[in-house]
């Protein structure tokens, strides 16, 4: 059984998906202690626990310490079954974040399968639905990965209250990934979303867009979602490269401007814009582990990305608690860091 110290390193909840994820790929038991230690309130969150329970649900496994708030858990799978799924966070956590812990395993199944997830699809700690659908997945259909994703239901922080709706063909040999030029610039454009507030919030957001990026007008969008449960706002600013589409989200909160989440939003962007690597930091983080599914069988995977984050980097080392995989990250030149995927 593998055992892992939640507590090194980032020491946030990725170390428990990642190990959810691998452990039902490869048949791995694992045990892990001092689950999110390095959060305000350590242990499992709802968000975590659904993770925790949708995994037992698909690959049959033993687990231990399956309750809000433990700090330690064991699971040991058995076979992944395709099917079709449905499960709920029961809070504003992310239904995305659990979806992903699902994918992978699901990918070794042995017939399609539907998962549909309730919960929040746009929270501030998490990749909102845009982000894994135009930025995420199609990285995966290079890889020649079939996913398709539908959101059926906004579900904004702090409410929730959303759903998501995955359909998964199974992809046993997984193409190597090779991004390392994200090509020529096609727009930069952005989307405030609002529910159940004024509309200019929205508004007043796309104009720090506007002037700080000196984005059109006609690539500046209001979009008012009906039918959620609470408030919410979201504004996302979306980079169009030939090769890669990548999206940095603000999040309206109670007590901050609509000024200053966009100000947020767009640094965040021009971080990464104003350089030249191929893979902005989120996204670098969420490939990591399909590329290192694609070494074991496919070869070696780059990217170019800005510096890796904490997080990404405890990333990749519970990944090797898996998978007979080495990930190298190399400055290469001032603030563009090459990130190879091999074998070992």
């Amino acid at each position: 059984m593998i055992t892992i110290d939640g507590s090194e390193g980032e020491g946030g909840g990725q170390v428990l998906r990642t190990a959810l994820s691998l452990s039902m790929v490869t048949g791995k038991p694992f045990r892990i202690e001092n689950i999110r230690a390095g959060r305000q309130k350590p242990g499992l969150l709802r968000q975590h626990l659904t993770a925790v329970n949708a995994s037992a649900e698909i690959s049959s496994a033993d687990v231990e310490g399956n309750q809000i708030g433990s700090t330690a858990l064991t699971f040991e799978p058995k076979e992944v079954a395709a099917g079709v799924y449905r499960f709920a966070v029961g809070s504003a956590g992310s239904a995305n974040l659990v979806l992903q812990t699902l994918l992978p395993a699901l990918l070794h199944a042995k017939d399609k399968s539907v998962v549909t997830v309730e919960g929040g699809t746009h929270n501030m700690a998490a990749p909102p639905f845009e982000f894994l659908e135009h930025t995420f997945l199609p990285h995966l259909k290079s890889m020649g990965i079939d996913v398709t994703l539908t959101l059926d239901r906004y579900g904004f922080y702090p409410a929730g209250g959303g759903a998501l709706t995955a359909r998964i063909r199974p992809c046993e040999n997984i193409r190597a990934l090779e991004l390392r030029n994200r090509g020529t610039l096609h727009k930069i454009e952005a989307t405030a979303y609002f529910a159940n507030l004024r509309a200019d919030i929205a508004k007043r957001e796309l104009g720090v867009v506007g002037d700080m990026l000196n984005v059109d007008a006609s690539d500046l969008h209001v979009m008012g979602v009906q039918e959620v449960d609470g408030p919410g706002n979201v504004l996302q600013v979306r980079a169009v490269f030939s090769n890669t589409v990548e999206i940095y989200s603000g999040f309206g909160q109670k007590g901050v401007t609509a000024e200053s989440v966009a100000k947020r939003a767009v640094n965040d962007a021009k971080r990464w814009i104003n350089s030249s690597a191929a893979v902005g930091p989120y996204l670098a983080d969420q490939l990591l582990l399909p590329m290192a599914l694609a070494a074991t069988r496919a070869g070696e995977s780059r990217f170019t990305t800005i510096k890796p984050s904490q997080h990404t980097r405890t990333n990749a080392e519970v990944i090797g608690r898996f998978l007979p995989v080495k990930i190298r990250f190399l400055e290469a030149q001032p603030r563009i860091w090459n990130v190879t995927v091999l074998k070992i």
